[in-house]
């Protein structure tokens, strides 16, 4: 598979800033992910790139939603931040002189067209709103479980 962290570290991201009414910088989404913060502004550049995301600087600077978590998908972090196709290809023809190989690309073509049309319809249906909400209910089953 093509498909990279960078979605996930995306929506995380998209996530944390639809939970919080203020502006985030890097460092602290990079501290959510347990990541490096440049890491994650290159992430934060794509998304801002594609409109998901702005950033203000100065000192109460850092990175906020474009748009609300209601109308951002996950396949839109997706597109944001991932190029090319989400299943690799063969990375060279291969051999006509077989059988298999002769037909194995256009074979394999309409099943990865159609798992990546899959993807994309599921990942459509899911927004980061949705996400927040879903991660706001595991922390309460988290603190109820947690409690002592």
């Amino acid at each position: 598979m093509a498909l990279s962290s960078r979605s996930a570290v995306a929506i995380h991201a998209l996530t944390m800033l639809a939970r919080w009414d203020h502006s985030l910088t890097s460092a602290e989404i990079a501290e959510s992910l347990a990541s490096n913060p440049v890491l994650v502004r290159r992430i934060l550049g794509s998304l801002r790139d594609a409109g998901l995301v702005w950033s203000t600087e100065g000192r109460n600077g850092g990175w906020s939603l474009a748009r609300a978590p209601r109308e951002i998908t996950l396949y839109d972090a997706y597109t944001a931040v991932e190029t090319g196709p989400i299943l690799s290809r063969h990375a060279h023809p291969p051999s006509a002189e077989c059988e298999v190989g002769r037909h194995i690309q256009a074979l394999l073509e309409v099943e990865f067209q159609d798992a990546e049309r899959a993807m994309r319809e599921r990942l459509s249906r899911t927004t980061i709103a949705h996400m927040l909400k879903q991660v706001l209910a595991a922390e309460r089953e988290f603190a109820l479980r947690n409690r002592s």
